[in-house]
């Protein structure tokens, strides 16, 4: 049967959410409803209402980070049941397409190869929506949609938890720390005794330092322009702490002289032109790595020289971690509840689901790490 519920809708770019009540129909063939828990703002949900971002779909309904427990399964559904603890994921794992079946890479043929991430699975695998709000169809979200009481994923989005877990912080591995921590293990491949530098100290950003430490990076340089975030990042292993504002030269020259020459890894997870090319110019010849992992929406080209690749640098790039997601996220979960890693540092603020656009501006006023709202 139908469900009604509360969600925030995205009617168009520029303009806050609105709680609606929406309508939110039965899973279809291999597809499953899930109540959403808890869910956390990304900056990635903030892209699509930026009226600067041309490619966005309205009506939304925005969110890809959340977990919550499945309501009921459609037909053909067999490895979920009512009750299961669960997060929905925008990187799919069919686990049958060549790119399922390569150790090379997490990506899934369900999603395009060409299309943003960000407006990709905007529907169903029919080609339709199972939200409807006044009477009209209402799109998905990166086959998530996490900012409703109730959502609708296909069965190869969506990973079952251990029953323990505590949905108000695992959700964060929807999107923000997977990508960042995993950005350093499986990306990057950070290894023993190694130096790194990280621009950027937002979710993904933390999460990262934290894959270096676990690595065993023996300096790890953290970088932001909000001095505020250097407390978190030491409590996370950094070793160094610069805010670029407070330098008299450019911060790839200073992490040069600091480390004689260059890192051996650079991350990036702020997005930005000139934080890529920072991250790219402070790497060591030779050897160095640059992984980039936050991309700015508005951003539409960097510009290096061969030279820069001949003298032996690596330039690569990572979408969720490069986890294989089905199979990686419970793991996960276990090591969260093991303390391998800390979520809990992660989340700033915890506020009710109906304050999501308080949320938003405290996100885009840089004043959180990561928020979280409950239902």
């Amino acid at each position: 049967m139908v469900i009604k519920c509360k969600a925030a809708v995205a009617w168009e770019a520029g303009k806050p959410l609105c709680i609606e009540e929406v309508e939110v129909a039965p899973p279809k063939a291999h597809e499953v409803r899930v109540q959403i828990i808890a869910t956390a703002l990304c900056h990635t949900d903030a892209h699509p209402i930026n009226p600067k971002f041309k490619e966005a779909l309205f009506p939304v309904i925005l969110g890809h980070e959340g977990a919550g427990i499945v309501e009921s399964v459609g037909p053909g559904v067999t490895s979920f049941k009512p009750g299961d603890k669960v997060i929905p994921l925008y990187m799919a794992q069919c686990g049958k397409c060549k790119f399922c079946l390569s150790p090379l890479t997490n990506f899934c043929t369900k999603l395009s190869l060409v299309k943003n991430p960000i407006v990709d699975q905007e529907l169903m695998e029919d080609k339709t929506s199972r939200f409807t709000c006044k009477g009209k169809p209402i799109y998905h979200f990166m086959g998530t949609s996490t900012f409703t009481q109730y959502t609708v994923v296909s069965d190869i989005n969506l990973a079952k938890i251990d029953d323990d877990a505590n949905l108000e912080r695992v959700c964060l591995l929807g999107c923000g720390f997977s990508t960042g921590y995993g950005a350093a293990i499986n990306t990057a491949k950070v290894t023993p005794g190694s130096t790194c530098a990280i621009f950027g100290l937002g979710g993904v950003g933390l999460s990262a330092i934290m894959g270096c430490k676990v690595a065993g990076a023996s300096r790890i340089i953290a970088i932001d322009i909000n001095s505020e975030k250097f407390t978190k990042a030491k409590a996370l292993g950094a070793t160094d702490c610069l805010n670029p504002r407070n330098l008299h030269k450019p911060i790839q020259e200073v992490i040069i002289e600091m480390t004689k020459g260059g890192v051996d890894f650079a991350l990036d997870c702020a997005g930005g032109p000139e934080a890529m090319r920072a991250a790219l110019d402070c790497t060591t010849a030779g050897w160095g790595t640059c992984t980039f992992i936050g991309v700015d929406s508005e951003i539409r080209g960097l510009t290096i020289s061969p030279v820069e690749l001949i003298m032996g640098r690596t330039i690569n790039g990572t979408c969720f971690g490069g986890w294989k997601s089905i199979d990686s996220i419970p793991k996960l979960v276990t090591d969260y509840k093991n303390k391998i890693f800390d979520l809990d540092i992660l989340v700033t603020h915890t506020l009710p689901f109906d304050k999501i656009n308080e949320a938003f501006d405290l996100m885009n006023q840089g004043k959180s790490i990561r928020i979280v709202l409950t239902f």
